[in-house]
């Protein structure tokens, strides 16, 4: 498959390159002429690009708007500059020409999906960010989310894993939830979807991501995290047919390797902790150091191996893409169908994701008053996931920390693995991460379902009813083998699970729209209803005590040593009712109100209703008389909006009081069991999001220049935690709305055109927020709350008024005890070499960003184009868990390079690393402390795309409407702190957990990737 793409791709290359030069049959004629303003005719237009039609002869008009060009006779010129309406102009007989260029008024007339219906652009007072499909596409993404990076203010998406299948983490505005979901809502062409991650990006037209309180409250009570609004593409906009392909094949590599020990490094920590041992362990008997293992060393005690374990355990991964499209659109109808394939293999050996998705819509208009429709997507992946989360003995750990005094295999066949030792080392038991990346099974098989139909009744001109139905099925199928021969991990039993996940959710709505324009005044109105339910199930086994691993799961009933088989159930439903009303009095003056009442099953008897409110005013500036003379500004928008949102995504259940069930061995015999594990609380209700925006839009010179800003302030309260109650009632807290966390910023949006001449376009944007988060309060007397993830030290964060939620929580090390400080160090049972931490535990860092951002380049010369997209972010922390195990002790595994180089001794005590010491003899010191903290700042330069688009001429040869190639890498290059110590700064180890961001210990790293792609129509 991969030979044949090349193979094709270099033919159609060959093609375009052998055209000859066109030779014009018709006599030429000069023309001559001036380009003046429609509006104003006194005024000239300098910089308009004047261009042949189906030709290459182009030229640019001069400081005072003329312009000369050659031309044959009879044919076209086509005149395009930025801010006016592109014109195509037959040349005159004598020659002379001039031309009348109107104002595009598009950007300003631009419609927007704002939730169950559109508004035109100048019309909205919320704070909505518009992002296509294109610029979603500016580099090849298998995830729609990675597209999304970096393109809107206040969005933050974190791309915590170089994994096929790693899922971003995004936060609009901030995080402002403990226990709830911190996700925004997604809504897929008006229907919610529960998990974008596996959406195939090629099908998005555009995406909306409401972002204030003015455009999320019309979703209620799933609207407090924000909502992105995923329009898919549908049929042909123009009568005919098209076919399209886009395609694209790719290259990732390791970018960076981390300097661990080699073979001789690693003996030499090992030779020096035993030196040491007496320091450590006084009253012990010293180990003796030996190199005699004969598998190992020769008979010098040389190491016979000495292997780079990164090198073993990744590879250079090939992966392709394939989208065909075919739209078509008749007097009546229109349709598209869409068909993608598509390989991703990660960087980690044997991780993959494998996708095939095909969709369908089809739109009609049977009837003046009647509109019909629907859309369906069918989506199916198989994966073999790396684990990712928590530390273990994970490959992604396990090809740092193996020593690489150990081969991959021994010369018999035989695989490797760090007990296989005969000197007396007391190594950590640790599985060679190539033995279990080729030989664990980790399969993920998801299949979805998902669309809609909808009915739209046409009453009244500006008057429509609309009805729709929409569904979401999803089938999960997990696989998990580990076999018999996996030390640490499965060994000797080996150990298999298989777990079946399905869900169905579906919602239908009806709603009114009213669009009308009355003289001086337009509305905009929608009034609707929406019933959603969702039920989901999952049955699981597993079992150990294999006699072999040929069957792997395909035979789980032939172990020996069988789980406790586990099903579950789980169902809730909404039902609500929504209004908004926008209202535009002479394009200058703004109202937006809006509405919607909740009722929702996961909360308590007593608050099953919620009301969300909004409101939106904006004044358009420069539509008043007093700026009509000033001619640079376009358009100047206030803007300003107050309203509530909520949050319910949280377990359902919680508010009842629930009654576990299972078993329990009595007297040698399983009997059931059920015990009551959770008190009531029918008060329990949402979340609550009172947000505050603030903001003006600016458009200058024809939209040359384009300036937003926004400041916002959001406070929710009612947050879901535990509440401690009296031991007496048997339990020891109950779940309950108390606390409130608060986030404040600024969003930051400049672009323009600073440089559009004839062949030569430059357009650039600049985005950037800046958010502070703090814990407002939490409960009746504000009490400190430990919720983890727990580690070396217990919970590793803090729950504290006043700090900002991810608040790292730890010691601060003050530095290494010396030899004069012997008997200060005595009194904390520590001797000099070891780490001098304070002692009480603090605050020591954040993982939340303080400023995020980026800058976006698009260069255009000619056919030629350019994309350059750099991304940043400051004022956030690292926490550095891996620095336990590769830095804060030794003796057990391999680690960094700093533990022989830069560790303390009596003449280099200028160091915060402690002595080499030997952990399995003389145990460790190792605390979370902030040491293991670094800044988490960055600049990362995302992607780089070369592109090439055939000429009119070119296609014209080759029957197309058009064809582009290019070439792109991603992830091109890292500026980083020194301070950091592992392979990305954006990373975690604990998925979703809402405190666990850019805490990790070891992380599947992101790799380098190179693509050479094509696409076309015809």
């Amino acid at each position: 498959m991969k030979r044949k793409f090349i193979i094709l791709m270099l033919f159609l290359i060959y093609l375009g390159g052998d055209i000859s030069t066109y030779a014009q049959s018709q006599p030429g004629i000069v023309v001559k002429g001036v380009v003046y303003e429609a509006a104003n005719r006194s005024v000239s237009l300098p910089g308009v690009g004047v261009m042949l039609k189906g030709g290459d002869k182009k030229t640019v008009t001069n400081t005072n708007g003329s312009f000369q060009i050659e031309v044959p006779s009879g044919s076209v010129l086509i005149f395009s500059y930025i801010g006016m309406q592109s014109q195509e102009v037959k040349v005159p007989a004598n020659g002379q020409l001039n031309v009348y260029m109107t104002a595009d008024n598009q950007a300003l007339d631009e419609v927007v999906v704002t939730g169950y219906g559109t508004q035109r652009k100048s019309d909205v007072t919320g704070s909505v960010a518009v992002i296509s499909g294109k610029d979603l596409l500016s580099a090849p993404v298998n995830n729609a989310l990675q597209g999304l990076k970096g393109k809107v203010a206040g969005v933050n998406v974190f791309l915590n894993s170089g994994s096929p299948t790693g899922s971003p983490k995004v936060l609009i505005r901030g995080l402002g939830t403990i226990n709830s979901s911190s996700n925004p809502l997604y809504v897929v062409d008006g229907v919610v979807m529960e998990d974008v991650q596996f959406l195939n990006p090629n099908d998005i037209e555009r995406m909306e991501v409401l972002k204030d309180a003015s455009s999320t409250a019309i979703y209620g009570a799933r609207g407090a995290n924000g909502v992105i609004l995923v329009t898919t593409k549908r049929g042909a906009a123009t009568e005919g047919v098209t076919v399209g392909y886009d395609g694209y094949l790719s290259i990732g590599v390791l970018p960076k390797k981390l300097e661990v020990l080699n073979s001789a490094e690693f003996l030499e920590v090992i030779q020096k902790g035993f030196e040491n041992y007496s320091k450590y362990n006084p009253t012990g008997t010293p180990p003796v150091f030996s190199k005699k293992d004969p598998r190992l060393f020769d008979a010098s005690g040389n190491p016979l191996y000495d292997t780079d374990w990164q090198e073993e355990a990744t590879r250079t991964a090939f992966s392709h893409n394939h989208q065909l499209s075919i739209l078509g659109k008749s007097e009546k109808s229109s349709f598209g169908a869409f068909m993608n394939y598509g390989r991703t293999e990660g960087i980690m050996l044997n991780s993959w994701l494998d996708r095939i998705n095909s969709k369908i819509v089809y739109d009609a208009k049977p009837k003046k008053w009647l509109s019909v429709g629907f859309n369906l997507l069918v989506n199916s992946t198989k994966a073999n996931e790396t684990q990712e989360d928590g530390g273990d003995q994970s490959p992604r750990r396990s090809m740092l920390e193996m020593p690489s005094i150990f081969p991959v295999k021994f010369p018999d066949g035989g695989w490797s693995n760090s007990s296989m030792i005969t000197d007396p080392y007391s190594l950590e038991s640790i599985a060679n991460p190539v033995h279990v990346l080729t030989t664990q099974d980790r399969l993920r098989k998801r299949n979805q379902l998902f669309g809609n139909t909808y009915l739209t009744f046409h009453l009244l001109p500006g008057l429509d009813l609309r009805t729709q139905f929409g569904f979401d099925k999803r089938d999960n199928l997990i696989q998990n083998y580990s076999p018999t021969d996996l030390i640490n991990i499965s060994a000797p039993l080996g150990s298999a699970s298989i777990d079946n996940q399905h869900s169905f959710y579906w919602q239908e709505e009806t709603y009114l729209n009213y669009n009308k324009e009355i003289g001086d005044h337009r509305i905009n109105a929608v009034l609707g209803l929406s019933w959603q339910e969702r039920t989901a199930d999952n049955t699981a086994v597993s079992a150990q005590g294999f006699s072999d691993d040929f069957f792997r799961f395909n035979s789980i009933q032939s172990a020996s040593q069988p789980g406790a088989p586990t099903s579950s159930f789980d169902r809730w439903s909404m039902n609500s009712y929504f209004l908004r009303g926008s209202y535009s009095y002479k394009d200058r003056y703004l109202l937006t109100v809006t509405g919607r009442v909740d009722g929702s099953s996961r909360f308590g008897k007593n608050n099953k209703y919620g009301v969300f409110p909004s409101v939106g005013l904006g004044w358009v500036v420069s539509k008043e008389n007093f700026l009509s003379g000033v001619e640079a500004i376009d358009e100047l928008k206030l803007r300003a909006s107050y309203g509530v949102t909520g949050n319910t995504e949280i377990p359902t259940y919680q508010s009842l009081g629930t009654i576990s069930a299972g078993t329990i061995l009595l007297n040698g015999t399983r009997v059931s069991q059920s015990f009551v594990n959770r008190l009531p609380n029918p008060n329990l209700e949402w979340e609550k999001s009172k947000q505050f925006d603030a903001g003006f839009d600016l458009s200058l010179y024809k939209s040359r220049l384009r300036f937003s800003l926004d400041y916002y302030h959001k406070l929710t309260t009612d947050l879901l935690l535990d509440r401690p109650v009296p031991t007496s009632t048997g339990f020891s807290a109950v779940r309950d709305n108390i606390g409130s966390v608060s986030n404040k910023g600024v969003e930051v949006l400049l672009g323009g055109s600073p440089v559009v001449t004839a062949d030569f376009r430059w357009e650039s944007t600049l985005n950037f927020s800046f958010n502070k988060n703090k814990i407002e309060a939490l409960g009746a007397n504000n009490e400190d709350i430990f919720p983890g993830p727990g580690f070396v030290s217990g919970s590793q964060t803090v729950l504290r008024v006043g700090e900002s939620l991810s608040s790292f929580y730890g010691y601060k090390r003050l530095g290494i005890w010396g030899v004069d400080e012997a008997a200060a160090a005595a009194l904390v049972g520590a001797v000099p070499g070891t780490a001098k931490r304070s002692t009480e535990r603090g605050v020591i860092g954040k993982g939340l960003p303080d400023w995020n951002g980026s800058f976006i380049n698009n260069f255009r010369y000619k056919n030629l184009d350019l994309n350059v997209e750099l991304q940043f972010v400051a004022g956030v922390d690292i926490l550095q868990q891996f620095l336990h195990s590769t830095e804060d002790r030794t003796g057990y595994s391999n680690g960094f390079k700093s533990t022989l180089y830069e560790s303390w001794t009596p003449q280099n005590t200028n160091t915060k690393i402690q002595q080499i010491r030997n952990g399995p003899y003389s145990g460790q010191s190792s605390e979370v402390d902030d040491h293991w903290v670094a800044d988490g700042s960055y600049i990362r330069g995302s992607a780089i795309t070369l592109g090439y688009n055939l000429t009119e001429k070119q296609m014209g040869k080759l029957n197309l409407k058009s064809m582009r190639f290019y070439v792109s890498v991603q992830n091109a290059f890292l500026i980083k702190s020194k301070s950091f110590k592992g392979y990305d700064p954006e990373a975690t180890s604990y998925g979703d957990n809402q405190w666990g961001q850019n805490i990790y210990f070891h992380q599947y790293p992101k790799p380098r990737t190179f693509t050479l792609g094509a696409s076309f129509q015809f």
